[in-house]
């Protein structure tokens, strides 16, 4: 560089240098004039921020978040299988089996979800509700159905109620996906808003009341949360997250209404006990937290995601559609950059294709 810089006539000056240590050191003639903790110098740089954001958000959450700044170490992943990308044989062939990626009025997470599953063997269709509505398409040739992330109408009557409504106030559209769910060879998964939807439908985990359902409210900060987090999985019996046990993963969030409650707290213990939550948010040390930003939204003991006993059936906050690429991964430690073959979230995806080869009747 300096070379270049000389042959165009320009004299470089080297001004500063780096080095591993956190610690940020600035002289002038020879006399040091400044020299800290670089934490230190971003809390007091990032300190109007701070201020602002507490008049924005939940102060406590904000409070949380400036305190952990300081002691931040950086995430952590554990991969104790070998993620590797779906063959080509399994890609050019012919019958697949089928998906169906839903959308609502307010959907934008379709596409990710689409690549995701065609990547992993199967043949995605687009369906929209319009779709089913018209009776143009009917579930019956699925497999799948993924209700998929994003803001059904806008929100505004809170996340997927418009969305549920529209399913569970008619009767036909109703039994339609009462049958889907019922049938012992499909699956499905809602994530974000698909979540959303799921919890109110009464899918996961359990089939119980309206007043006794989990369900999702708004995210303890009181504000919408984009973010890049850690998750843990834990041993379930969800057939997409099969071999993937013990993993620590990073895994973007992106909602407002995020936080998974059980009004009964019967059903908290039953789920628990039978394991049917098996994705947690975990902080940098890999424990289950409900410490802010770790947690992003505030749910109960760092659930992230719900799945019913058979294992057929799971919803989730995070987003592995917008992670099931290397390069989707906004920072990954340099030997697993190198390491991987393929994203660990792919997994998931492929084995919802072996359960379906393996389930075919």
């Amino acid at each position: 560089m300096r070379d270049i810089l000389y042959s165009s006539g320009l004299s470089p000056l080297v001004i500063a240098g780096t080095e591993e240590k956190k610690i940020i050191s600035i002289g002038f003639n020879s006399e040091v004039i400044l020299k800290e903790e670089m934490p230190v110098l971003r809390q007091w740089w990032e300190e109007t921020s701070y201020q602002i954001e507490k008049l924005q958000a939940n102060p406590k959450c904000i409070d949380e978040e400036n305190r952990e700044l300081r002691f931040r170490r950086g995430q952590i992943y554990v991969i104790p299988f070998e993620p590797k990308p779906t063959s080509s044989y399994i890609l050019r062939k012919t019958v697949k089996p089928e998906v169906a990626i839903l959308r609502e009025e307010g959907s934008n997470g379709d596409r990710e979800m689409t690549s995701a599953f065609y990547l992993a063997g199967f043949k995605p269709w687009d369906v929209t509700m319009t779709d089913l509505l018209s009776d143009r398409i009917d579930l019956e040739r699925f497999r799948g159905l993924v209700a998929v992330g994003g803001f059904s109408y806008a929100d505004v009557p809170e996340s997927a109620k418009g969305w549920a409504a529209t399913i569970r106030f008619n009767e036909k559209l109703k039994k339609t996906f009462e049958d889907f769910f019922n049938r012992k060879d499909t699956f499905s998964l809602g994530v974000c808003n698909g979540c959303q939807l799921f919890t109110l439908m009464g899918w996961v985990p359990f089939r119980v009341s309206d007043q006794n359902r989990a369900r999702c409210i708004r995210n303890d900060s009181g504000r919408f949360e984009s973010r890049w987090v850690s998750v843990k999985i834990y041993k379930s019996p969800s057939i997409m997250l099969k071999g993937m046990e013990d993993s620590i993963l990073g895994v973007w969030v992106a909602h407002g209404e995020g936080k998974i409650v059980f009004p009964d707290l019967f059903y908290w213990d039953k789920t628990s006990n039978e394991h049917l939550d098996p994705i947690h948010y975990v902080d940098e040390g890999g424990f289950s937290t409900d410490e802010y930003p770790f947690n992003p939204n505030g749910s109960w003991q760092g659930i992230a995601g719900l799945c019913t006993p058979d294992g057929r059936h799971l919803a989730m906050m995070p987003h592995p559609e917008r992670a099931f690429l290397k390069w989707q991964w906004p920072w990954m430690p340099e030997h697993l950059k190198k390491e991987l073959k393929a994203s660990p979230w792919l997994q998931m995806f492929q084995n919802a294709r072996q359960w379906c080869e393996e389930t075919k009747q």
